[in-house]
């Protein structure tokens, strides 16, 4: 159990796909508290190749955020990071060959034809237990023209991280989400990874949440203000997030609700079943070697791609919490949507491909804003509770509760419908559930000790008690 002494203090970063932010943590013996230092925006630029990540900006906004960090808080004894997963940097020499490409760059799709015609989806699954999705790390690799100019190939928090330490490593939650990492055994699959064709020498040493990376170069302790050391979290915020989900039992289930929603099961061993393949569930890896068994669920970037086309015609801002509460007020039927359709993937005019997606399945299309949002949430929570429904039949655990951590808690319509689709209870919050996973295991691995990832979630419990939504 954590001990009783001072309570420590620690810096995390924070990468999300729309906005990133740097937060001090200060964790106790019975208590973990966040403070907001700053939060910047986040997103894709549209480069003469493709969609890519103004990496060179947050970077920039990382390193201030820590500045002021210190400023704020002197105790500060490490620094975490966390964000996103599959996109990566690639190295020559120490240095960007290019920004990284963002996952949403359609390049992906020539990479999944090229990997495939290597090795099968049906023998990918077993060996690295990952869902396809066009956009994993290997597809990446398969279409990066680069890849072969590089001498190393860095996920973006271990990007970060060689930046402010000068040592290359990647922290295996992430890691995982590659496609080459060995399901059963945490390791790069070197086989596989010379089949594809990729050279094994991009790939750094594996490291794992607690471990530490190194010690801020000395001209960024200078501009931060102290020397520190920068300690591997779950780097994959999933992971992270995870760590903070206070599952109440092994029966819970748990969506990790942003931009995407990560829906699924805290296991002690990966689900490799023909089953769980045609299904699409993944096999992550999770802090202190657990498996993170889920489905990606496309999440709140279909309310914010929409309220952002909306923007964009009124030349406003939209009150969204007020649109919400009208949402809320709804009591019409309404139709319903695949929110996973490959339709909705890309940034573009989300109303009129929802629109068409209804008009497909000749369902009528609301005519007014509130039913619109309505219908986007209503979509949402129903791919919530068949990604629920699922992964309990996939691993032959009965479900009891899910525990909705992240932004997506803070949706109370979301909340309810996806309560009232699954028929069991939803456990709401913490909403800052990334940023408390990171803080813990870093206040756990600079006291060395052997505090359980049960135990962290009870201090999370303790001071940030859910909000229960029951089933109508």
């Amino acid at each position: 159990m954590i001990p009783a002494t001072a309570t420590r203090a620690v810096a995390a970063v924070d990468l999300g796909a729309t906005s990133g932010r740097v937060m001090i943590g200060r964790v106790g013996a019975r208590t973990v508290d966040l403070e907001l230092v700053c939060r910047f925006p986040n997103g894709p630029v549209e480069r003469e190749d493709g969609l890519h990540w103004d990496f060179g900006a947050l970077y920039e906004s990382i390193v201030s955020g820590l500045a002021e960090a210190v400023r704020r808080e002197p105790a500060i004894e490490s620094i975490g990071i966390d964000s996103w997963a599959v996109d990566y940097g690639l190295l020559h020499d120490g240095n960007l060959l290019a920004e990284p490409f963002h996952y949403r760059d359609r390049r992906t799709e020539r990479g999944v034809q090229k990997v495939h015609a290597r090795v099968p989806f049906a023998e990918l699954y077993p060996r690295n237990g990952l869902q396809f999705l066009p956009f994993n790390t290997l597809y990446q690799y398969g279409v990066d023209d680069r890849l072969g100019e590089a001498d190393a190939a860095l996920l973006i928090p271990d990007l970060v991280a060689y930046l402010l330490t000068g040592r290359q490593v990647a922290e295996r939650t992430n890691a995982s989400t590659t496609g080459l990492l060995d399901v059963r055994t945490s390791e790069w699959d070197l086989d596989l990874v010379t089949r594809l064709g990729i050279p094994a020498e991009v790939l750094p040493e594996l490291v794992s949440a607690g471990d530490t990376i190194g010690r801020l170069r000395a001209d960024l302790a200078e501009r931060i203000g102290k020397d520190l050391p920068v300690i591997a979290v779950g780097s994959h915020d999933t992971a992270s997030a995870v760590v903070a989900a206070p599952l109440a039992s092994p029966h819970a289930a748990y969506i990790s609700c942003g931009t995407w929603g990560l829906v699924g099961l805290e296991l002690a061993a990966p689900v490799l079943s023909d089953a769980a393949r045609e299904a699409n569930f993944t096999n992550e890896l999770g802090v202190d070697g657990r498996i993170r068994f889920l489905h990606n669920v496309t999440g709140l970037w279909l309310l914010s791609e929409t309220i952002r086309a909306w923007e964009a015609q009124d030349g406003a801002a939209i009150d969204l919490p007020a649109l919400l509460a009208d949402a809320s007020a709804v009591t019409a039927e309404l139709p319903l949507f695949d929110a996973n359709d490959p339709s909705l993937s890309e940034p573009g005019d989300m109303p009129q491909r929802i629109a068409t997606l209804l008009r497909t399945s000749d369902a009528d299309v609301p005519g007014d804003r509130a039913t619109f949002v309505r219908t986007i949430v209503e979509s949402i929570a129903a791919a919530f509770a068949e990604a629920v429904r699922a992964a309990g039949d996939l691993a032959g655990r009965s479900i009891d509760s899910i525990h909705l951590v992240g932004g997506g808690s803070l949706n109370r319509p979301l909340c309810q419908a996806t309560a009232d689709r699954s028929g069991l209870p939803v456990l709401a919050g913490p909403v800052e559930a990334t940023a408390l996973g990171n803080v813990l295991v870093q206040a756990r691995a600079l006291r060395g000790d052997d505090t359980s990832l049960e135990q962290l979630r009870a201090l999370v419990t303790a001071g940030h008690a859910p909000t229960r939504y029951d089933p109508r």
